[in-house]
């Protein structure tokens, strides 16, 4: 029987260990290391694909949903995307050490804010196992170590590529722990790792609401959150049909079960009877579960009546809940009272309006015509991303390489007493 609460404090201190080690790296140093790992990863794909096949029969045997065994497989394209990744995190320009807001002060010392490593980030996820990757490079280019704590459901395809990343670092002479998979499903390494303050600076939480509650209640270490993603688009009166019928498509249908698809379509009255029946033929097409207030169901008789709670659902599935709204100012009063503050649109080709929802509209991402899907770290240019934070404090949104640093004050003098 492992002793759990020795286990995660050796994981700790030697997390510790390899923080100080990571923070003296290089930038070159770090980058061997992702570009090794992306090596390991292509070399071992067979062998992870073979692990992931072990959690995917697991998973169904153990009744999974679509969602989640969506998030949960492997295949060649998804291990392409994650080699990707660790190239284009390569590529980007270290935000450790830079110095900004240089300038002198009236006593004559010189002074200015550099980008520092936290040190040790605790991410604790659910069923992807390209999060493995995407955390393991996002911490190594930071400065960061990290202690990952994925789902039970993946425990063989993090294992396999927890491998790929211990080879990587060691080619590239890096303490292997400092990118370290908890090794056992035990729930019991959770609660101790987001009450380690000796050792871990920050927790992240990935995964489904009530995991993100639980650890924010409980954890005695900061956390940086990701609540669930009910996401809006707004067709206004002034919205292109075309422009519209694609991005409601996409928005909902591209892929279900992530945090950034669209869970309820706001309609402006007046282009109701325009849009509702091209995309409900779509939708239906598609399987998409419709979801409608009255005004809704008046044009679309055969869906189903939205209850007051599928107004703050996220579905995470083909379900969709839909209601026409008078214009503008209902559609913000029922974005800000509804949504989770992750990503919302607006497609209109008045360009004030599209100004005015984005001033007023209080969520990480806010999107003037365009597909809330490209709430994504990769597409926002960041590489990949460790999460997307509804925080308002430190980060917020996709967060990605500064997300994953602070700053510390430095004053340059030349023997400046203070008079």
């Amino acid at each position: 029987m492992m002793d759990i609460k020795a286990y995660m404090q050796s994981v700790g201190i030697a997390a510790r260990e390899s923080s100080r080690a990571l923070a003296r790296a290089s930038s070159e140093i770090k980058n061997n290391a992702l570009l090794a790992i992306a090596d390991h990863l292509n070399a071992g794909r067979n062998e992870i694909l073979t692990a992931n096949a072990v959690d995917m029969k697991n998973g169904r045997n153990n009744g999974l949903d679509a969602a989640l065994l969506d998030r949960l497989e492997l295949n060649d394209e998804r291990i392409d995307a994650m080699i990707e990744g660790l190239h284009q995190v390569a590529r980007l320009p270290d935000p450790v050490g830079e110095m900004t807001d240089l300038g002198y002060r009236p006593s004559g010392i010189q002074l200015c804010q550099m980008r520092v490593p936290l040190g040790v980030i605790g991410i604790i996820y659910e069923s992807r196992p390209n999060v493995t990757i995407d955390a393991a490079s996002l911490c190594l280019k930071s400065g960061n170590a990290v202690i990952l704590r994925g789902g039970s459901e993946a425990i063989e395809s993090n294992q396999a590529i927890a491998a790929c990343i211990g080879r990587g670092l060691a080619a590239a002479g890096l303490p292997e722990s400092a990118v370290q998979v908890i090794n056992t499903t035990d729930r019991a390494t959770v609660g101790e790792l987001i009450t380690m303050s000796t050792y871990v600076d920050v927790i992240v939480p990935r995964g489904g609401k009530g995991l993100i509650e639980r650890i924010s209640a409980d954890a005695r270490v900061p956390v940086i959150k990701h609540l669930d993603g009910n996401c809006h688009v707004y067709i206004d009166d002034c919205a292109d049909l075309k422009k519209a019928l694609a991005i409601a498509d996409n928005a909902k249908t591209h892929r279900y079960g992530v945090c950034n698809a669209m869970e309820s379509l706001l309609i402006a009255e007046s282009m109701a009877t325009k849009v509702l029946p091209e995309l409900a033929a779509i939708y239906t097409e598609k399987g998409v579960e419709m979801r409608g207030c009255d005004k809704t169901r008046a044009i679309l008789p055969s869906i189903k009546e939205a209850s007051e709670e599928d107004w703050s659902e996220e579905y995470l599935a083909p379900v969709l809940s839909i209601k026409i709204v008078s214009g503008i100012d209902q559609a913000i009063d029922h974005i800000n009272e509804y949504s989770s503050q992750h990503t919302e649109s607006i497609v209109t080709e008045d360009f004030n309006r599209g100004r005015r929802f984005i001033a007023e509209v209080d969520s990480s991402s806010v999107m003037l015509n365009a597909s809330t899907r490209f709430a994504d770290g990769f597409e926002y240019g960041l590489g990949a991303e460790i999460g997307i934070s509804t925080d308002k404090i430190h980060a917020r949104g996709p967060v990605g390489l500064e997300g994953l640093t602070s700053q510390k004050w430095v004053v340059f003098g030349d023997g400046q007493i203070r008079q």
